[in-house]
């Protein structure tokens, strides 16, 4: 049995995304966004993911214990060498707390968790304004590196560092949705497609059409037409219609777009098509005085624009295999738990979001997949904690 098991998650944005480089370019606009520096595509890091997901699981996890942990002393005065063989005992102690009926709180370590444990690494938490422990022992490091968002994500304490279970890659844009005098269509390319692991079911008597024209769409755009003119913003391109189908269950939009939106473009333009489309929004600071727009002080921001659909991989790395090995830790969640507690905490993602300004507007974006039943097994991974 592999020991990395691979997620496949596809989200839609349901808010323009902003995610900026971090500092103003002369060019377009002034605050740009991250692109993948080989086709130029703009994307959802993974690191933001990564970043935003532990925060909401750790929110998920302190909402539902709240009021059930024991003070740390309790913990402390059980039998053990360490402190997790303490936490283990006053877990079988206490009969597991009282989580009942969701298996990731059941997670021993949890009963010490704390909201530090969402935070950046090693961060002190007498460093932090109004901690619960910025000013006793327990305030001397940020994470706990006992409960479920510290090993899933990795923690880093004076004298452990720990990489977690939980790799993230990049969001990458599956279908771009574009204006077109027919209505909003969803733009792709074949590569895209092929990545993501779809197979165009193309009649043999349609394969050879497409040779030499601009661009290919799935289905008739215009009644019967089978080729002709559309726009994709505000370009004018030539296209010709195919007969083949996409099955968009696998992808969870089939209730969001159907085949007939879907447009095929080559390679070449699929870059420039995205971001020609990108939505451009133009701000301005207040002047808190006069309650008027502060001369100076107008700037412009992009964004991907809302509908867009993207499609990311999440890899758990089950580390079971290094338990009772010096410098490992021997208490680690099991991939149903990891992949329960993601689950039940995607949800801050459809209100709180990700990426900047999203108290303007932005950063909503709705996680479609189930990631408790979707998930298959990565060939190449590590086979009884050797590579493959």
């Amino acid at each position: 049995m592999s020991k990395v098991e691979e997620l496949k998650v596809y989200s839609i944005a349901t808010d323009p995304i902003y995610i900026g480089t971090g500092g103003y370019t002369i060019g377009r606009v002034d605050n740009t966004i991250v692109r993948d520096p080989i086709t130029k595509l703009p994307k959802i890091p993974g690191s933001s993911l990564a970043g935003t997901w532990r925060y909401y699981m750790a929110l998920e996890l302190l909402t539902k214990v709240r009021g059930k942990q024991p003070e740390f002393n309790e913990i402390k005065n059980c039998k053990g060498k360490t402190l997790e063989e303490k936490i283990n005992n006053w877990t079988k102690k206490s009969n597991s707390n009282d989580c009942k009926g969701e298996d990731c709180l059941k997670f021993s370590g949890n009963v010490v968790a704390k909201i530090t444990c969402a935070g950046q690494d090693n961060t002190s938490q007498e460093e932090l304004l109004n901690s619960p422990d910025a000013k006793n022992k327990e305030g001397k490091t940020g994470h706990c590196g006992h409960c479920i968002v510290c090993k899933g994500f990795g923690f880093s304490k004076k004298d452990i560092s720990w990489q977690g279970m939980l790799f993230f890659s990049d969001l990458q844009i599956v279908f771009f949705p574009v204006f077109t005098m027919s209505g909003t269509k969803w733009i792709t390319t074949e590569r895209i497609l092929k990545e993501v692991g779809f197979s165009l079911d193309v009649k043999e008597d349609n394969k050879d059409n497409n040779d030499g024209q601009v661009k290919v769409v799935v289905e008739n755009i215009y009644d019967d037409k089978k080729s002709g003119y559309i726009n994709l913003g505000w370009l004018y391109l030539p296209y010709i219609a195919e007969s083949c189908s996409i099955n968009l269950n696998k992808v969870y939009v089939n209730n969001i777009i159907s085949n007939k939106d879907i447009v095929i473009v080559p390679e070449n333009l699929y870059s420039q098509i995205v971001n020609s489309n990108l939505e451009v929004r133009t701000s301005v600071s207040i002047d808190p005085i006069t309650g008027a727009a502060k001369e100076g002080a107008l700037f412009t921001s992009e964004a991907i624009p809302r509908g867009t659909i993207f499609y990311s991989t999440i890899r758990i790395f089950d580390k079971s295999v290094f338990n009772g090995i010096d410098g490992g830790l021997n208490c680690l969640p099991t991939k149903e738990q990891l992949k329960e507690a993601l689950e039940d905490s995607k949800h801050y993602y459809e209100t709180l979001g990700i990426g900047g300004m999203t108290t303007r507007g932005f950063g909503r974006l709705k996680i479609l997949t189930n990631l408790k039943s979707n998930s298959e097994a990565q060939s190449g991974g590590v086979q009884n904690g050797k590579q493959s």
